[in-house]
């Protein structure tokens, strides 16, 4: 499928599929986003823990990086776990301009190490970040209580429903360990009663720039 780079309105690059009218991230701002989703939303709510995640959509290892840029901050200690069905190539990660935007040039060796990493083996990126990239499809995913946090990043509902599934979120929940969280950028009707039916106690948050809502779901 053909993939164009953008600039979304926050200056942060991402990827534009023009098939489906669809990007990796919010038009609106793609670093914007993942700060208010996955760590203002997600990550801030296990400050002082030992957190392990599981992102649903490696993509552009834009979250990745930004929460190790998190646990830079609060010495946090994070195993992540990113799943992909579709890597990208080296020349369009390259065209990411994150670490620029996020004043990260110091840890930019880091940023590249995320993807120059072999997949299925696992890679220190330093002492707090420990980093496994799997190349799955997501209806292949069977960890059992093994996650505190997952990042449901996928592709929108609009193009991907079957993404969006009870089948799926079953999948997600029973990845979680009781007390986890799931945070997406989502909040359609159609994933609010999925998320309900595979078990999930749901809240409504406000969105990043340019959407209203966003849920999280936890695990009793």
């Amino acid at each position: 499928m053909k993939r164009e780079i953008i600039v979304t309105s926050d200056g942060s690059t991402s990827i534009y599929l023009p098939d489906w009218d669809e990007s990796y991230h919010s038009k609106h701002g793609a670093i914007q986003e993942a700060q208010h989703v996955f760590i203002k939303n997600g990550l801030s709510l296990f400050k002082g823990q030992s957190v392990s995640v599981l992102e649903i959509g490696f993509g552009t290892g834009l979250n990745a990086f930004i929460t190790f840029l998190e646990s830079k901050k609060t010495n946090q200690s994070i195993e992540y776990v990113g799943v992909e069905g579709f890597p990208l190539a080296a020349d369009e990660v390259l065209q990411m301009n994150y670490v620029q935007q996020l004043n990260a040039d110091e840890w930019e060796s880091e940023f590249k190490q995320m993807h120059e990493a072999e997949w299925e083996k696992p890679v220190t990126i330093d002492a707090h970040f420990r980093l496994i990239k799997r190349k799955q499809m997501f209806a292949a995913i069977t960890d059992v209580n093994q996650f505190d946090l997952i990042y449901f990043d996928a592709f929108g509902y609009r193009v991907q429903p079957e993404l969006w599934s009870v089948e799926i979120f079953t999948k997600m929940y029973t990845a979680l360990k009781s007390g986890g969280i799931l945070v997406t950028y989502a909040c359609r009707g159609p994933i609010k009663r999925a998320m309900i039916e595979a078990g999930f106690q749901i809240k409504k948050l406000a969105g990043p720039p340019g959407k209203r809502e966003m849920l999280r779901g936890r695990k009793e």
